[in-house]
């Protein structure tokens, strides 16, 4: 099994780069692990107060958990994987189940931040992006997908999101093994994580990877 962390700031692009890694091995072959999933359950708290918490730090994800579920994987056992709700900004009661996998992603815009986590990483990507870029992205996704209006995006931006990303993420590149610029358009930086990954696998990944074929 090879391990993959993929961090990088929020809108920078690391879903395409999840992606861009699953279309090139065969189905099933790659199991993705969210950082989100695991944010801490706090349905405890009134909404109001959950509303107003700082999701962009290190101490709101349950890390215990995530490392223990990625040390079941690598033992070949299937995990339960925790869900969120971004609306209510509380664990849901529903998990999904992840079996072993030849390749494990695990993305978030912090998972470099945990030392226990890096440990288990066999290859640590960083995804780049120009902060403006990102910006527009959050602004389009968290008013279609989260219920917000661009003004609270921007708002949030400013209190919470540009702060944390300059005191956690980006310090993390230093633990990056590759840094893709360009976030998820760079395609030559994309196409040589694959063949890596490729080649870290039994037999150098010949049996599942499609990596030649480029897109």
């Amino acid at each position: 099994m090879v391990i993959i962390g993929i961090a990088g700031g929020t809108g920078s692009g690391k879903t395409t780069v999840v992606r861009r890694i699953i279309e090139s091995f065969a189905p099933g072959e790659v199991a993705v692990i969210p950082q989100d999933c695991y944010y801490k359950d706090n349905h405890h708290i009134p909404l109001e107060v959950r509303l107003k918490m700082n999701y962009d730090e290190p101490a709101s994800i349950e890390w215990t958990l995530l490392c223990r579920h990625l040390r079941m994987l690598r033992e070949g056992k299937a995990i339960d994987m925790p869900t969120y709700d971004f609306l209510t900004c509380a664990r849901m009661p529903e998990t999904v189940k992840v079996e072993p996998r030849e390749v494990v992603v695990v993305e978030g815009i912090l998972v470099l931040t945990d030392p226990e986590l890096r440990e288990m990483m066999d290859v640590k990507v960083f995804v780049d992006a120009d902060a403006d870029e990102r910006l527009i992205r959050v602004i389009s996704r968290d008013c279609i997908e989260r219920g917000r209006t661009p003004q609270m995006v921007i708002d949030r931006y400013q209190s919470t999101l540009k702060p944390m990303h300059e005191l956690y993420i980006e310090p993390t590149k230093k633990f990056a093994d590759l840094i893709l610029p360009q976030g998820g358009n760079n395609i030559v930086a994309i196409n040589l994580l694959k063949d890596y990954i490729a080649a870290l696998l039994p037999g150098g990944g010949k049996a599942g990877c499609k990596c030649d074929n480029r897109p």
